[in-house]
């Protein structure tokens, strides 16, 4: 593989990455979805993007710079903050929702 190769596979994993990253951040409502130019919370959506994540990281395991490792561990760790924050509030919700009578 040239170094033009390597560079190019280099910035496209890493896009790949960051794509999953705004999903998932799509899918905690964090953004606005740009198909409807709304926030909308979907956090199965938001799960996947997540595991998606994962599932990369272990598959490249041994394959990644310390660069690469870093973004994927960092990315996918404060998704998973952000995802416990945001299945909190939807259980919190929800819990009202079933205290307060119609």
């Amino acid at each position: 593989m040239s170094d033009n190769e390597k560079k190019l596979h280099d910035a496209l994993f890493l896009q790949l990455i960051i794509q999953f990253q705004t999903s998932a951040m799509i899918g905690m409502g964090k953004l606005k979805n740009p198909i409807t130019n709304n926030v909308e919370v979907d956090l199965d959506a938001a799960k996947l993007a997540i595991d998606m994540i994962d599932m990369l990281n272990e598959k490249t395991r041994g394959n990644l710079t310390e660069d690469e490792k870093r973004f994927i561990t960092t990315v996918s760790r404060d998704l998973k903050l952000n995802y416990i924050v945001e299945l909190d509030k939807a259980q919190k919700e929800k819990q009202s929702s079933k205290e307060t009578p119609s």
